[in-house]
């Protein structure tokens, strides 16, 4: 039967030896048996640019999926808040397929909607404020003109300030709004929703206006390497053995 994989923030980094062992793994003896894998963002810790793609580990990751995609496995990449600027260079890397935010698609005979999930997190009012400036052309443009060592930088910057501002925030407001999900499933007609993001996996029914919608959560790669698979049959999340 044929299937699909689902798989969304790993968050390599040459600081994630085991992350990254897990992912060659995965890359190697699991991967290859479906007919495709979507990657729903967050692949990377960050992307500074695609000027960075000649990296030692960066090659890594981006010809071991290349060399999936030629064993047969068509690879869909997600940008994620960590890596949303991924673009085209990075694509032809790894032989994949940059996907928008949101995508609506059959998938095996069910409209599927997938986003990488942090557009939901609408309760965050600081972080949406923050999405919106740098999803902006004009400040991408601006910033992919400075030196990659000082975007490198500004990035770890943010990622500081980012830790420290999560100590302060409660858990609720860092996770989806409902209002947020049911407003982007009656916009798309109803669908099965696929996304990350939030690091905590789950099966969620969604009962709205008589229909029902399921909503599917990865989880993070950080302490258990997991994947959605998906085939005519419906979808099921398993964990990834070492």
């Amino acid at each position: 039967m044929k299937y699909s994989l689902f798989i969304s923030d790993l968050h390599l980094c040459t600081n994630s030896p085991h992350t990254t062992g897990l992912f060659h793994h995965f890359i190697q003896n699991i991967a290859p048996h479906a007919e495709a894998l979507y990657i729903l963002g967050d692949l990377f810790e960050y992307w500074a640019g695609d000027d960075d793609l000649n990296t030692p580990f960066h090659l890594e990751i981006t010809l071991a999926l290349r060399t999936l995609s030629m064993q047969g496995t068509r690879i869909c990449i997600m940008r994620g808040n960590r890596d949303f600027l991924m673009d085209d260079k990075l694509a032809e890397a790894c032989n994949a397929t940059l996907l928008s935010d949101p995508m609506l698609l059959d998938l095996y005979g069910t409209p599927t909607l997938l986003t990488h999930g942090d557009a939901l997190c609408t309760d965050d009012t600081a972080y949406q404020e923050f999405r919106r400036q740098v999803r902006d052309t004009t400040w991408q443009q601006q910033f992919l003109a400075l030196p990659l060592l000082q975007r490198k930088a500004q990035i770890e910057q943010l990622r500081e300030k980012s830790k420290s501002e999560k100590q302060h925030k409660s858990i609720s407001i860092m996770d989806v709004s409902l209002h947020a999900v049911h407003e982007l499933l009656q916009q798309h007609g109803y669908p099965r929703m696929i996304h990350g993001h939030t690091h905590r996996p789950a099966h969620h029914l969604h009962h709205l206006e008589g229909h029902t919608c399921d909503r599917w959560v990865l989880g993070d790669w950080d302490k258990c390497a997991n994947a959605l698979r998906c085939d005519s049959s419906g979808i099921s999340l398993a964990s990834i053995p070492d």
